[in-house]
């Protein structure tokens, strides 16, 4: 019996959970793990101040090296997202990340479900430029350090999965709270009932990790691969992709996650995930 793409993704997707937040006992006294793992990067979205946390969020490392007071360039960051881009492209958001994971529960959420329009695909790709590389260099404080400016100022994942945690076991952060804890609650509630009525909204909108690895869908070793010989134009593939993709036109589409929903739902198996290029399949 052949294993539907679904369930292979969503035990993944579990056990990258787990993988990423194995210290679940911190968030009894809301401590955070600093053992010698957390100088690693998790490979998706996954707060650095989640109590749970045994990685590092790679985001979050980019702009602390770049927001360092020599402002150098983070090259073990960037060679690790080289890494994962080239592998697995955007199947990183859609087998390893955390917060995907949580965007996917809250869609399951009865509602009407929304289309995006594709002027909503651009801003992860502004914010990936402004908040992660420019920010952090081009605003500094009284010591010559820059702010991460994404994890400060948008992150719903960090105030989701770090500030609200945090808060709920320290009285004294509770009486820190101000505007700017306010602005991002407001980023966290839009975000949730983005992802209610939108799959994955935030992936699709607002996030820079995302904008870094849909970049490498046209050259990763992972992929998406269509047989045209096979292929009989029905558009099921199309109907069943949450991401608005269509596999038959565009399989390299930065928007494509490799979820696999499309191959499930091909009749002809004309649509598949492999790691074989075509000219390795046709020798």
């Amino acid at each position: 019996m052949k294993i539907s793409y679904a369930i292979k993704r969503k035990l993944l997707q579990i056990i990258a959970l787990g993988c990423s937040n194995a210290h679940v006992l911190n968030f009894k006294d809301g401590r955070l793990y600093t053992g010698k793992w957390k100088q690693f990067c998790n490979p998706g979205l996954n707060c650095y101040s989640c109590p749970a946390a045994g990685f590092a969020c790679p985001i979050g490392a980019l702009q602390a090296v770049n927001g360092s007071m020599r402002f150098s360039f983070s090259f073990y960051v960037m060679g690790l997202l080289l890494a994962f881009g080239t592998l697995l492209g955007r199947a990183v958001c859609g087998w390893l990340c955390p917060f995907g994971l949580l965007q996917e529960l809250i869609h399951k959420i009865p509602s009407p479900k929304l289309h995006l329009k594709k002027v909503f695909l651009y801003p992860k790709y502004i914010i990936l430029v402004v908040f992660v590389f420019i920010l952090p260099v081009a605003v500094t404080d009284y010591m010559g350090m820059g702010k991460p400016a994404f994890c400060q100022y948008i992150c719903p994942a960090g105030t989701l999965e770090g500030g609200l945690f945090l808060l709920a076991a320290h009285e004294s952060l509770r009486r820190a709270v101000g505007t700017l804890f306010s602005l991002k609650m407001a980023i966290l509630i839009l975000t949730v009932i983005g992802c209610v009525f939108i799959y994955r909204f935030f992936c699709r909108v607002f996030c820079p990790l995302g904008a870094i690895y849909g970049l490498f869908n046209r050259i990763s070793i992972f992929h998406l691969e269509v047989d045209s010989n096979r292929c009989t134009g029905c558009g099921k593939c199309r109907k069943v992709c949450g991401m608005e993709v269509d596999p038959v036109k565009n399989p390299d589409s930065a928007e494509c996650i490799r979820c696999g929903a499309c191959a499930d739902a091909c009749p002809t198996g004309a649509v598949c995930l492999t790691c074989k290029t075509k000219a390795s399949q046709t020798e």
